[in-house]
């Protein structure tokens, strides 16, 4: 199909999410390769947020390639009660991979359905309607996943489409504390919410949160805010659930985010990088004690690709080339020089209000006035439809060759774990170049906005 045509068939015959839907037509990839991806003209775009943070292993990876193939030649589908050679192979080597203690796994096709299930689990094992969320998450689209969701996403399903059962708790987020406290001195108040949340209540089943905020701004947490959180759940009688959907597969420099902040969740799910990106996979993987509260109680779940061979097998192939090609311990050294790149471009930059990050996941906070910390723009700008500058500069960015997300005021960095620094110096220079849009709208540092 021509360009022009593909262009055509696509604006007149698609649906195109979280936005609007009259927008400009798509950028056509025809091609990927490494940590590039090519439009119709041919041109090459450095993929610098590894499309929505899946990418890990980046684009055109042989050993998946080969894998999924190899898997389509032997086997392409069976019902998921019956057990195959590709499963049993990938749960094994999830054992040594996931943090000690989760060794039951249920396989969806995403993220959100990966949420749903493990809300579900949680609930039905412990006979507890409600779920303890925080204020700035995001956990997927579906209705339960959006309902224990903080995000604008959320705001247009209000009274429509949403699971009751809800509670809320402030995020561990020191550039905007949500309580006006400033650490260490707020000795973590923020866990402590949670703590009077929960306290005199027993219809709590569980607690979920991302353990570094993902699209809402890469918030990494202060290290003593995640184990307080474990010891709070566990002696309230709390299951604990980690979506590491974005932060699992080596993106915050450890395999999953939890081993980074030393705790162990009773059910954790994720997506994205268990395949790199290559085919939709979701996994809940609970811990025995989880697993023990359904021999006899019927288990709520299931359905026809639970399992699918052809998902599974490049979730295979992915871990040994993780290992192979050591991205773990890569990432974390690459993630701590993008940190300071980021650093010596923001220092230029009266616009940007803070960088911040962990591994390769790191995000700059676009603001109109640093000193007062103002956002550039506001949940409700977006939701009306209104430009947005953080938009304006990855659009900048995307001109000079380089791709990143951009999210009401603020960029998503998450690169390919296999990006060279000369690639990751590359999208900095864009980066630089690009927020002088940002600078615009920004007041001189010293001088309020009027």
């Amino acid at each position: 199909m021509e360009p022009a045509e593909l262009e055509r068939v696509l604006r007149e015959t698609s649906y195109t999410g979280w936005r609007r839907q009259e927008g400009s037509p798509p950028l056509i990839v025809r091609r990927a390769e490494g940590c590039r991806f090519y439009d119709a003209e041919g041109r090459s775009y450095l993929d610098f947020a590894s499309q929505l943070a899946a990418t890990n292993l980046g684009h055109g990876n042989a050993a998946v390639i080969a894998g999924i193939a190899e898997q389509a030649a032997k086997l392409q589908y069976v019902q998921p009660g019956f057990g195959t050679e590709v499963r049993g192979e990938l749960q094994r080597e999830l054992t040594r991979v996931l943090p000690s203690g989760l060794v039951r796994f249920f396989w969806s096709t995403s993220g959100t359905e990966a949420v749903e299930a493990a809300l579900k689990l949680a609930r039905v094992a412990t006979g507890k309607p409600k779920i303890l969320a925080r204020t700035r998450s995001y956990h997927g689209s579906t209705a339960g996943a959006i309902s224990v969701s903080g995000d604008l996403r959320r705001t247009p399903l209000e009274g429509l489409h949403l699971v009751p059962g809800t509670v809320w708790a402030p995020d561990c987020y020191c550039y905007r504390c949500p309580l006006g406290l400033r650490y260490p001195s707020c000795a973590v108040a923020c866990a402590e919410e949670v703590e009077k949340e929960l306290a005199g209540r027993d219809d709590v089943a569980a607690m979920i949160l991302e353990p570094v905020v993902g699209t809402n701004g890469v918030i990494p947490p202060v290290a003593e805010y995640l184990p307080r959180i474990r010891e709070i759940t566990r002696r309230r009688g709390v299951l604990l659930i980690v979506d590491e959907v974005m932060t699992g597969w080596g993106r915050t420099g450890t395999w999953f985010a939890s081993e980074r902040y030393g705790i162990l969740p009773d059910i954790l799910v994720t997506a994205k990088g268990i395949t790199g990106g290559y085919a939709p996979l979701g996994l809940t993987a609970t811990t025995q004690a989880v697993f023990e509260a359904f021999r006899e109680r019927y288990l709520p779940l299931g359905h026809t690709y639970e399992g699918h061979p052809l998902l599974l097998a490049p979730a295979l192939a992915a871990i040994g080339e993780y290992r192979r090609l050591d991205l773990i311990e890569k990432s974390r050294r690459d993630g701590e020089f993008l940190l300071e790149e980021l650093r010596g471009v923001a220092q230029h930059h009266r616009s940007v209000g803070e960088v911040r990050g962990v591994g390769l996941f790191a995000a700059v906070e676009l603001v109109r006035d640093r000193a007062a910390k103002e956002p550039m723009n506001t949940p409700e700008e977006k939701l009306a439809g209104k430009p947005l500058v953080v938009d304006e500069v990855a659009k900048a960015m995307l001109a000079e060759g380089v791709y990143v997300m951009s999210w009401i005021s603020h960029l998503v960095l998450a690169p390919p774990l296999t990006i060279s620094r000369e690639e990751i110096s590359e999208a900095m220079r864009a980066l630089d170049k690009a927020l002088t849009i940002a600078d615009r709208s920004a007041a001189p540092d010293g001088q309020r906005r009027g």
